[in-house]
């Protein structure tokens, strides 16, 4: 039994021994002489690109919202980059450091502030994102794999997505040309809220969301009301979609030639192929009759109330009434049945609230109007009787709102005389 014993002990030895040489046949280097090599690897696919790289990183805040860089590394760890963030950085070349580390996984580190920061800053103003986290984007990004031109990489901290492919040359010398065609974000210099597209003889109502990058567009086929989203990204002409649009014959990806008219209200764009222009509306060709009920019911049944950090937009200019001015102030709402009787159209300062007492009507032809009761809950400060006194005018308009449902917990009031006032209502 020893004899059989010790021969199995000498046969496990022989077969550990044999597992070895193999292994280090296999690996004739060290696990960091390995990950060094690999570093090194990344970094070379990095820098013999001979014309940097286009990139869209996608903050985890924004669901499918991807903001356009472009990045020219050189071997002294120094990084040239521009960023469709704003008109600024995408016309202005910005150098910063970067490295390759190995963080669990190869990791590329863009470590110091740069355009790709931004996305991330924690000062919510500085990209319309949240205090302490900002659009919840990354400056450390794990190397997922190279897919022959194509780099994909993931955040270490918030989980944002990166894709790198490899520019061309004529892209790379658009960017240090400052050939970059900023003219979509003249959008907001409509004066009215609702904008139509006409792409031949189609036409589309078309709704820009500018922080998200989001557009979406409505219509009315022979198949009845038809609604289309995509988020949206600059190019060197223009905007591209990241889902392409298709309404039989007419279909196209994008916006590019885009010439802003101030005069006339309009733009001019090619949607694809197709010459196309974006005019003013003041009302929409596909309109939600409910949306009023919907939006006045939703705080009705929580007792619950409706909130407006900026007051009303009128004309092009934002807060027209200067609520905001009011001291102390937090807020506009609306709080609907507030006494039992009444709705309370109320300003929040640092104490007490105040404002008009209403009464709406909702309208078969989808529009609400408000009835003022000659009431008001508070004291209105003499400050601010003014402001209240334009607020009260506003909501009597004959003509009532239009709502447009614009999230799970948002809508936007727009007039319906002109559409050239609204305020923008959330929970």
């Amino acid at each position: 039994m020893r004899k059989n014993l010790s021969l199995y002990l000498l046969l496990i030895i022989v077969a550990l021994a044999s597992c070895r040489k193999e292994y280090d046949d296999v690996f004739d280097e060290s696990p960091d002489e390995r990950i060094n090599e690999t570093l090194a690897a990344y970094n070379k696919t990095l820098i013999d690109a001979p014309n940097g790289w286009r990139a869209l990183v996608y903050p985890s805040a924004l669901e499918g919202t991807a903001f356009g860089f472009y990045f020219k590394f050189d071997g002294n760890n120094r990084v040239d980059m521009f960023s469709d963030f704003d008109s600024v950085s995408a016309v202005t070349v910005r150098t910063s450091s970067f490295r390759l580390k190995s963080l669990q996984q190869p990791c590329l580190l863009f470590d110091t502030y740069s355009y790709i920061h931004v996305l991330c800053d924690p000062d919510a103003s500085k990209n319309g994102g949240y205090y302490g986290k900002g659009l919840f984007s990354d400056f450390e990004f794990a190397i997922d794999g190279v897919y022959g031109d194509t780099i994909k990489l993931t955040g270490r901290l918030n989980g944002s997505k990166a894709i790198f492919v490899k520019a061309t040359s004529q892209e790379a010398q658009d960017y240090y040309d400052k050939k970059r065609n900023w003219e979509f974000n003249k959008f907001s210099r409509f004066l009215t809220y609702f904008k139509l597209l006409t792409v031949g003889s189609n036409k589309y109502d078309i709704y820009v969301d500018q922080l998200y990058r989001r557009i979406t567009l409505k219509w009315v086929s022979n198949n009845g009301e038809k609604e289309f989203r995509t988020n949206y990204y600059f190019d060197n002409n223009g905007i591209s979609f990241t889902t392409p649009f298709r309404d039989g014959a007419v279909s196209f990806a994008g916006f590019s030639d885009i010439k802003w008219d101030v005069s006339a209200q309009r733009l001019t764009v090619k949607a694809g192929e197709n010459s196309a222009v974006i005019t003013s509306s003041i009302k929409p060709q596909v309109l939600d009759k409910e949306a009023g009920k919907r939006w006045y019911n939703t705080a009705a049944a929580t007792e619950s109330y409706w909130a407006s950090l900026s007051g009303f937009h009128v004309d092009g200019v934002d807060d027209a009434y200067g609520v905001t001015g009011i001291a102390g102030f937090n807020f506009m709402f609306y709080y609907p049945v507030y006494d039992g009787e009444y709705d309370f159209a109320g300003i929040l300062p640092a104490d007490r609230p105040f404002g008009p007492a209403f009464t709406p009507v909702f309208n078969t032809n989808g529009t609400v109007t408000f009835d003022f009761s000659g009431l008001a809950f508070g004291q209105i400060p003499e400050t601010a009787s003014a402001t209240v006194g334009n607020i009260i005018t506003k909501y009597q308009e004959s003509a009532g709102f239009y709502f447009v449902q614009t999230g799970e917990s948002s809508y936007d009031m727009v007039n319906a005389k002109d559409a050239r006032t609204w305020i923008t209502w959330q929970q």
